[in-house]
């Protein structure tokens, strides 16, 4: 039998259009944050690298969104990563948190300018100081896309991320991306980025309640 109910269209009634209030475990994450002691650990052809990184990552809130009966809180992102002492953008990635109140479901969508798309999905209590999302390039829905290149020669088969919300207000992350390299694929590659985020401008209310 379908999770799922055969009407899907009609949508929720009495929605709660303050999405600071709905949004669970997202919460705490709400605002602008800075982090200063970011660590990505990359693949070079010698080997691992470890690469220092600034980081600016803006998480807003977004209007209630339906699919017919579904209903998502949710906060817009876009990141900004630089390397310490430099202008030009390290890493830049945009997309979506989302919160599904009934199934106590998080999402992460992700998009970066080097054609390659995610969503990475866990289900998590409402009020979780740490909680776990993944995606799996197999899977047909929280999956993983990338150009033909990617595909030839960093072939991304997992993304994970962690999150901590800490009792201090700051909040971190831990991320890792498994790659099968070129000449390698016997070997992953576990790409890792992981950052410690401190919020210095509180979160804009979504339109409907401005």
């Amino acid at each position: 039998m379908s999770e799922f109910s055969e009407d899907v269209y009609t949508e929720p009634s009495n929605i709660d259009t303050n999405t600071l209030n709905n949004l669970g475990p997202l919460r705490p994450m709400a605002g602008v944050w800075e982090g200063s002691r970011g660590l990505d650990i990359k693949p070079k052809a010698d080997g691992p690298r470890k690469q220092a990184y600034v980081e600016r990552i803006e998480l807003q809130p977004i209007d209630p969104v339906t699919n017919g009966p579904q209903l998502f809180y949710g906060l817009r992102y876009l990141i900004l990563i630089t390397k310490p002492d430099q202008v030009k953008t390290y890493h830049e990635q945009v997309g979506y948190w989302l919160w599904e109140p009934a199934t106590n479901t998080v999402i992460q969508t992700l998009a970066i300018p080097r054609g390659q798309i995610a969503m990475a999905s866990g289900v998590v209590a409402p009020d979780a100081k740490n909680f776990e999302l993944v995606a799996l390039r197999e899977s047909e829905t929280y999956g993983i896309r990338s150009n033909p290149f990617l595909e030839f020669g960093f072939k991304t088969v997992e993304y994970r991320i962690k999150v901590s919300i800490n009792d201090d207000g700051t909040w971190g992350y831990e991320e890792d991306t498994v790659m099968l390299i070129r000449g390698k694929e016997d070997e992953p590659f576990h790409h890792i980025d992981r950052n410690l985020l401190s919020k210095v401008e509180e979160p804009t209310p979504n339109p409907m309640v401005r």
